[in-house]
Formats: structure tokens, C-alpha cells, sequence
């Protein structure tokens, strides 16, 4: 690396194409020698054409900036010159280094030659637990200085200072992660492998003490740090409010007094005493997490006690830990015993994933998320795979290496390790999928707990109903089966079978005979897909062109094929075993290269075990508690047929999961939507909770909500007596007008997929947002946390969501300015958990619609409301552009539903209005102070 030139470029274009006649803006360049920068070069360039608008709002460059600029041309030399002899370095390097080829091309220049290395590929690899790639999430996260984002000089002297950041991260790395990784890096798209060889030379050539690590096989892992000294509680729990105050006001210096918060505390701490059970629905405003934290850690240090917080997603396990507790030991003055423990899925199964790195033939993927983990490995003090950021590629890896099975004797298993601290814990803070686990374990985790706090209470549903779900897919078995292969394929039937007729142990016949059991199978499972596909597809016809719907017992099944699928695979397990358990014998003197052929062997073997019993799960065992139901896409058969079991009910589950855990413990149900007006006990209906458990409701003061309002718009076509492609006509209109007015920072959410998809195709048709940057789940790529980012990233953005928009994200301050309700959020009468739920309502004398349906919808819609003001300080507007709010009678249970906010109806250009006063002046009021 001495004396090496690096050049880490960054250009502003007009877009990305430019063949589509896209050009540069603005280029940068740092030079670099010895980790250190020699000189730098930028200039303004001029495109030849106009900015777009979304460009400018992007890199704040207009066409002001560039209009005394010269052109490429006129620099292309000068550029060519310095990256002569030197390695190119981006952030995305593709896109900059073929960007430029292009223009040099166009200037007249021969393409440049040399090594690139892209920066974004090296931060995946050495930093696997970013929040982000994006050059701003890592400048945030590594105390890089960058002041204007998506201006090339401020960008390119960010990379440079990454770029050094990477290079001591390397070296910082022990030698055998080095060698590991060196190893694994020629397949890279940039030129990493030599930086890597580079470094192991420099570490070598230091005698540097490695005792913070342990190692198992080639991989060094991080050595658990020695825990400190635990501090002994001072004083007791705060029962009055004058002493709340004090203790809290101490280390949290604008603390607001909030008696609903008080409230709750001594809600909890009686409910611990007396080892009883409350339902607390404390809403947005009230502080809920620091209302069941304080009195639980209380309690849990002075009394010797356990306690157990169990919460939905993984996002809110690491608020809780890593956020919320260590703010209490602050305000307490000690150091709690924490544990952090879910479910065996969640860690990385060490033996497996070395078993894995060990073959031949990884994606590019792969190798990227192989030597991500190895990174990884070093750093990791919990093995939870939840913490690395992988690409979707990297998913599919990760799906191999997850743990299934318990084993007690390996020192290195992350999982064990996970249980015993937990054993020795003041507070446990797991989630919902962990805790229903132990209805099946042998050996159950959660007998020894003595106070309970269940988080997010109203997802417990759903998290009971994933527990119980079985989902079979056509794809997912071919894929399966595509993994073992046949004789003529260059697979792992065809690898395994050499080796294992190699031992003399096992005759060729036996494999003739395995292959064959193996066609019979494919071929059954084949026939019996396209037998199911016909039989949906004789129902009536569905209400869209492709997708179509029916309960498994609506359907004319050929039970003698399907009970011949699951003979004829049970047959090819046994004949597999017997085969694996002959090789198995002699095990030890197999070459290293067969004994992981037989690991993947036996794998794949207990892959389609599973399979074969969700099988049987789904066409044999009969129960009027589930709804069984298949899906097909037209387009796509038998590809696309999926089977779907999910629970009607889940009280019975969570019953007998509480029946031993409330003997003797402390049970506490809290959310923020736990309730709706007329039905408030609808949530503790479905978790089976005794009518004479009480709830507590808390609302926040009214000031916390000052800076919302609300809107009906009251001349929007009735819903029901238009066709939807009229109403998404209007709801284009509307939604274009409402941007406009308030230029952006807006969520558009749907309860239908099919709906936002067509509204937003109209919207983009119309080109009247071609201004700003709009985002939709399941038309734009990426994830859900991915859009949410994207979408705070740009002024003038939309986002429109489904289902999983209308709560769980949290977008604070004036990254939302609005929340638009297209629809009262009803379930689909069609969906079939939905219909299966009324169908058995009705069997029972009770009216679905007041008993399901509408206090579902209203939930929803509570939650809709709760993205929008996140703090006392939020300021913005809720929309809801169906009438049925004011014509239907029940609409006003869905306003009663909102905290006390002004609510205004208006013809739409009247409300736009409306709106654009409220925009324009939305700042000049005054703000309250935000509690934890």
C-alpha cells in the first residue's frame, strides 16, 4: 500500500443513463497516497441541458450553478491524467467509473484501465452490522464529516475519509478473519482481495496480543467481556408523585411531569405484588416503555425477582435494550443483569455455516454474505443473524445456516449460551415468537419468571397465529427437490452417490433404486398440483383476471394421489437414511470432502422430513379451528399454487401458555391500541383474557395532540356506488392536489395492494408529480425499512403503503407532514382467515360485522392515525377521503376512535385551501417538550 494512489472519484449526473443523453454535473476527486490526501480536484460541469427538478432537489445544484461551467471536453484530459497509475475508489464504483468511461468515450478518450474498488462492497464486508450503505448512513454512524450529501466535493472527501476508516477497521481485524477473508474474496466485483493481502502482510509484521478473541475451526470470535460489578438498589420504589418527579427530573433535564405515566407505574407495581393480571392501553404521549421499565427493574433488583419483557418485532427488542434500560440505570444509579433471548432460528448454527464456506460454486451473494459473517463473527457478542445487514441475496444464505436443533455440549453455540445467561438475569427481554415457543419445547425456558410485561399486547394475535401457520408452496418443494438433483445432473445426488458407492458400502442398485423413488415422487407431486390447479380454477370465476381463491374443503381432492405423494416421499426419506446412516459408518476416513457431502446429504434429508409433515399437517388432519385455503396465479400454473392453514382462533393457545406462567407471576397486556369505543374488550376476547381482568386506559394530555387536525373530505364519490376505477380516479386527483399543497412528506395508505398499485400507475401517467419522488410498497424494490429510508431521505417524497404501514414505523418530526386514508381499512370479506373468522361468528348466533369486521377496521385506523404525531412536538394532518365515515352510522366509531383533535369536512378544493393555510403556518406555533 506505500506509496499507492488511490483517486476516490464522486459525480453528480442528471441521471443515470448516458446513453438516454443523462450528463455530469459535477465531479470531485481526492487524491491519495500513504492514507493520506495530496490534493483534491472539483469543478462544476455543464450538461447541456436542463436539471432535472428532482436532481436539483437531490444535490442542491441548479442551473445557475452550472451555467458558466464548461463541458466534459473541456476537463476530460486534466481527469484522464489523474487516474493514471492510480486505483479507482467510489461509492458504487460501477456506476461512477462506467459513467465516466462513457463521457471520456465521448470526448474521444480510450477507456481508462486500472483497479477499482467500490467502497459501498468493502463497508458491507467490514462493517456487517451498518444501519445502511448509503455514503450519509455511514458517514452518521462512523463520525465521517458530510455537510451537503449529494454534492460530489463534500461526497468524495467523505469516501476518502471512509475509504481510510476501512483500511484501519481491516487491521483491527484479527490475523485469521484476515486470511479468511482473503480466501474467500477473489469472486468480489471490485479489487478487495489485494487490499486484503496487503493488510495480512502489514499485521504480520506486527506482534499484536489476539487474547480478546476465541476460536472455533478457522474463525476467531469475540470473547464475551467480563461483566461488571452489579450495583445494589438505593431506596425503594417512588410511590408518590413528588418523589417520581424528583428521581426522574435528576437525569432527565426537560422532564415532563405526565400523571397518566405515574399512573401506570403504580398500576404495574401493584400488579406485581399482588401476582395479578391488568390490560394498559397507553397511548402515543404517555411514555409507555419508561411507565413498565422503571417499576419492573425496580422491583426485579429489590426483591430478587425476574421479569420477562416480551415484545412483537426485533426493531423494538433493540429500543428496549440498548436504548430505553440503559437509561433507567442511569436514572437508578446500577447496572441491571439483562438478557436478550429469541427464538433458535434467530442465531447463526457455527457448524453448519463452516460446513457451507466449505464447498464450491457460491453466487456472488454468497460470497459476499460468507465474508460479511466472517467479519461478523469478531464482533458479535449474541450470534443473533438479526444484526448483520444483508442484501436479499445474503437472506437466502442465512436461510441455510439458521440453527433448528439444540445442542448442549458445543461451548461456541450462540443459542446455549443465550439460555444460560438468561437463567441468571434480572430482566429478560425476548419477543412474542419466543415466548409461544415454549408450548412445544421439552425442556420449557419461561417456568421461572416472576413478573410479565407483553408488549405491543394486540400482535400477540398475530404472533400466535405465525406460531401455528403452515404454508405449503409448489416453488419452495421444486426448489427442494432441485437441490438433491438427479444422476444426469452435475448435483449433490450425482456427488454423493460417487462417494458413498467409493466406501463399498453402498451398491449401485440402491441409488438405482433411490433416483427411481425420487421420479415417482416428482412425478406424483406434479400431477397432484396440476389435479388442485384444476379444481380451483372450476370455481366460480374471481373478481380479478389472474389470482384466484378457495377453501381446501370447497375443492374436489383426489385424496388417493395425495396420500401417494406422501407415501412415495416417505419412501425416498427411508431409503435416504438408510443410504446416509451406511456411509455414516466408516465416517471418520472419509476424505473432508465427502463427510460435507454427506452433511449436506442428511440436510437436505431433514429439509423435506419437514416438508413431508406439513404435508400430511395440511391434506389429513381435519379441524374446524383452522382455515385451510389455496391461491393460484393464473398466469403461473402450477408454479404459483400456494396452500395456506392458519388458526381461526388462538385463545385456546394462549391459554394454555398463561394458565402455568399466571400462577405465579405478575401478567401485564399494554399497547397503544388495546381498546375501541362500543367493543373494549375486543382485543381480550381474542387473547381469551378473563372479563374480570382490568383495563386500564391512559390517554394523553390534549395538548400532546395540538399540532394535528384532521379532514373529511365530504365530496369524494361514495365508495360503493361508483366502480373502482372511477374512485381511483378520484383518488389520484385528490391525492396529486394534496401533495401539491403540501409539498410532499406524505403517507397515501391502502388496503388493497391491487388499489395502490392503479392509483400510483395513474398518478405517474398524469406526470403532475414528476416533481417529487414517490415511493409504494410493492411496486418500488426494496424492503419496508428500506422505502421508509428512502422516503425520509427527500423533501418532496411520497410513500404508499399497505397493511404494514399502518403502524410499526415511526417517522417523528417533519419527515410526515400528512396521512392520507384512502379507505377505511376493512378486512377483504374475501380474504379467507377474515371469512373463515365470520363464517364461524355467524355459526355462533353473533353478527360479524359489528363483531369483527368493524372493530378490526377501527383498530387499523387508530393505528393509521398514530404514524402521524410521535411526539408532543409533531405537527400534521390527517385526511380520509371515504365518505363512509360520515354517511355510514358507523363511521362516527371511527372518529370517536381518534384522541379529541379538530375534525373539519370539506368539498376537497375547499379543504386544499384549507390546507395550504395550515402549511404555511404549521411552524409558527409553539411546541411542547417530548417525555421518553
Amino acid at each position: 500500500m506505500e506509496n499507492q494512489k488511490y483517486v476516490i472519484v464522486d459525480l453528480e449526473t442528471t441521471g443515470h443513463s448516458p446513453k438516454e443523453g443523462d450528463r455530469m454535473i459535477q465531479i470531485a476527486m481526492v487524491i491519495m497516497k500513504n492514507w493520506e490526501v495530496q490534493k483534491t480536484f472539483t469543478t462544476f460541469i455543464h450538461p447541456g441541458r436542463t436539471i432535472p427538478l428532482f436532481i436539483q432537489d437531490l444535490t442542491n445544484i441548479s442551473d445557475q450553478d452550472v451555467k458558466d461551467a464548461l463541458p466534459f471536453e473541456s476537463y476530460a484530459e486534466e481527469i484522464y491524467e489523474i487516474l493514471q497509475d492510480a486505483v479507482f475508489v467510489a461509492h458504487n464504483a460501477d456506476f461512477d467509473l462506467s459513467f465516466l468511461q462513457s463521457e471520456f468515450e465521448r470526448a474521444g478518450l480510450p477507456r481508462w484501465k486500472g483497479k477499482k474498488i467500490d467502497t459501498v462492497e468493502l463497508s458491507k464486508i467490514l462493517f456487517p452490522m451498518a444501519l445502511g450503505y448509503k455514503l450519509a448512513d455511514l458517514a452518521s454512524e462512523l463520525n465521517i464529516p458530510l455537510n451537503n450529501a449529494h454534492r460530489a466535493d463534500d461526497d468524495a472527501m467523505a469516501t476518502a475519509l471512509l475509504f481510510k476508516k476501512c483500511w484501519e477497521e481491516m487491521l483491527s481485524l484479527p490475523i485469521p478473519t484476515i486470511e479468511q477473508l482473503h480466501k474467500q474474496s477473489f469472486k468480489l466485483k471490485s479489487n478487495i482481495s489485494h487490499l486484503l493481502f496487503q493488510a495480512l502482510q502489514v499485521k504480520r509484521k506486527t506482534i499484536e496480543n489476539e487474547s480478546d478473541y476465541i476460536y472455533y475451526q478457522q474463525f476467531a470470535l469475540k470473547k464475551k467481556a467480563l461483566k461488571s460489578a452489579e450495583k445494589d438498589l438505593k431506596g425503594s420504589y417512588p410511590y408518590s408523585t413528588d418523589e417520581k418527579v424528583e428521581l426522574l427530573s435528576k437525569h432527565f433535564p426537560k422532564f415532563e411531569k405526565r400523571q397518566e405515566q405515574f399512573q401506570m407505574m403504580d398500576a404495574i407495581w401493584e400488579t406485581y405484588q399482588a401476582k395479578k393480571e391488568i390490560m394498559i392501553e397507553a397511548s402515543t404521549g404517555i411514555g409507555k416503555t419508561l411507565g413498565y421499565l422503571l417499576p419492573s427493574i425496580i422491583y426485579a433488583k429489590q426483591r430478587g425477582k425476574k421479569i420477562c419483557i416480551s415484545t412483537y418485532t426485533s426493531y423494538l427488542l433493540e429500543q428496549i435494550l440498548y436504548k430505553e434500560i440503559p437509561k433507567i440505570e442511569k436514572v437508578l444509579g446500577i447496572k441491571v443483569n439483562i438478557s436478550l433471548l429469541k427464538g433458535m432460528k434467530n442465531y447463526i448454527d457455527l457448524e453448519l455455516f463452516e460446513q457451507l464456506i466449505q464447498q464450491d460454486g457460491h453466487s456472488y451473494d454468497e460470497t459476499l454474505t460468507i465474508l460479511q459473517i466472517i467479519v461478523w463473527l469478531s464482533k458479535t457478542n449474541t450470534g443473533d443473524l438479526s444484526e448483520l445487514n444483508l442484501s436479499g441475496g445474503g437472506q437466502l444464505f442465512v436461510e441455510k445456516i439458521r440453527k433448528k436443533n439444540r445442542n448442549h455440549q458445543n461451548s461456541f453455540d450462540f443459542f446455549e449460551k443465550a439460555i444460560k445467561e438468561s437463567l441468571e438475569s434480572d430482566i429478560i427481554v425476548t419477543n412474542h415468537a419466543m415466548l409461544l415457543a415454549d408450548l412445544v419445547r421439552i425442556e420449557p425456558i419461561f417456568q421461572s419468571i416472576d413478573g410479565w410485561v407483553i408488549d405491543e399486547a394486540h400482535q400477540f394475535v398475530q404472533a400466535a397465529i405465525q406460531r401455528d401457520q403452515i404454508m405449503f408452496s409448489y416453488a419452495q418443494w421444486k426448489y427442494l427437490f432441485g437441490q438433491i438433483g438427479i444422476s444426469s445432473d452435475s448435483g449433490l445426488f450425482q456427488a454423493f452417490r460417487k462417494a458413498a458407492i467409493q466406501t463399498g458400502r453402498v451398491s449401485e442398485q440402491l441409488f438405482f433404486q433411490l433416483e427411481k423413488s425420487f421420479a415417482t415422487t416428482l412425478e406424483r407431486i406434479e400431477r397432484a398440483m396440476q389435479t388442485l390447479a384444476i379444481s380451483i380454477q372450476n370455481q366460480k370465476p374471481p373478481l380479478l383476471d389472474y389470482k384466484q381463491t378457495a377453501f381446501l374443503k370447497d375443492l374436489s381432492l383426489n385424496m388417493p394421489l395425495l396420500k401417494d405423494v406422501s407415501r412415495t416421499l416417505q419412501k425416498w426419506i427411508d431409503l435416504a437414511e438408510y443410504v446416509s446412516n451406511q456411509v455414516r459408518q466408516d465416517v471418520e476416513e472419509l476424505p473432508k470432502k465427502n463427510k460435507l457431502l454427506l452433511e449436506r446429504w442428511d440436510y437436505w434429508i431433514r429439509e423435506l422430513k419437514i416438508k413431508l409433515a406439513e404435508w400430511d399437517e395440511l391434506f389429513f388432519v381435519k379441524s374446524n379451528q383452522f382455515a385451510v385455503w389455496v391461491e393460484i396465479d393464473k398466469r403461473h400454473i402450477p408454479g404459483s399454487l400456494q396452500i395456506y392453514k392458519k388458526p381461526i382462533e388462538i385463545t385456546e393457545t394462549v391459554d394454555v401458555l398463561f394458565n402455568n406462567l399466571r400462577k405465579n407471576a405478575g401478567v401485564i397486556w399494554t399497547s397503544g391500541t388495546l381498546t375501541i369505543p362500543n367493543n373494549e374488550r375486543f382485543i381480550a376476547k381474542q387473547l381469551g383474557i378473563a372479563d374480570n381482568v382490568p383495563i386500564l386506559k391512559l390517554e394523553a394530555p390534549q395538548n400532546y395532540y395540538g399540532g394535528a387536525k384532521g379532514y373529511i373530505v365530504s365530496d369524494m364519490p361514495d365508495i360503493q356506488g361508483v366502480s373502482q376505477s372511477d374512485y381511483i380516479e378520484s383518488v389520484a386527483a385528490a391525492v396529486t392536489q394534496i401533495i401539491q399543497t403540501i409539498e410532499g412528506r406524505c403517507f397515501v395508505l391502502f388496503t388493497s395492494q391491487d388499489m395502490l398499485k392503479r392509483t400510483v400507475e395513474l398518478i405517474q401517467e398524469a406526470e403532475l408529480l414528476n416533481d417529487y419522488l414517490l415511493f409504494a410498497q410493492g411496486v418500488t424494490s426494496g424492503s419496508r425499512m428500506r422505502l421508509l429510508k428512502s422516503f425520509q431521505k427527500f423533501h418532496r417524497s411520497v410513500l404508499f403503503g399497505t397493511n404494514s404501514f399502518w403502524e410499526g414505523v415511526d417517522v417523528p418530526g417533519e419527515d410526515l407532514s400528512a396521512v392520507i386514508i384512502v379507505r377505511l381499512p376493512f378486512s377483504s370479506p374475501d380474504e379467507p382467515t377474515f371469512k373463515a373468522k365470520a363464517t364461524m361468528l355467524t355459526e355462533k348466533g353473533q353478527n360479524a360485522f359489528t363483531d369483527l369486521s368493524l372493530p378490526e377496521a377501527i383498530l387499523r385506523f387508530k393505528q393509521g392515525f398514530g404514524r402521524l404525531i410521535r411526539s408532543s412536538k409533531d405537527k400534521g394532518v390527517f385526511i380520509v377521503l371515504d365518505r363512509r365515515i360520515e354517511t355510514k352510522s358507523y363511521g362516527k366509531e371511527f372518529i370517536k376512535a381518534l384522541p379529541n383533535i379538530k375534525i373539519e369536512k370539506l368539498p376537497l378544493q375547499h379543504m386544499v385551501k384549507d390546507l395550504q393555510h395550515w402549511y404555511n403556518n404549521k411552524g409558527e406555533e409553539g411546541k411542547q417538550v417530548d417525555n421518553n
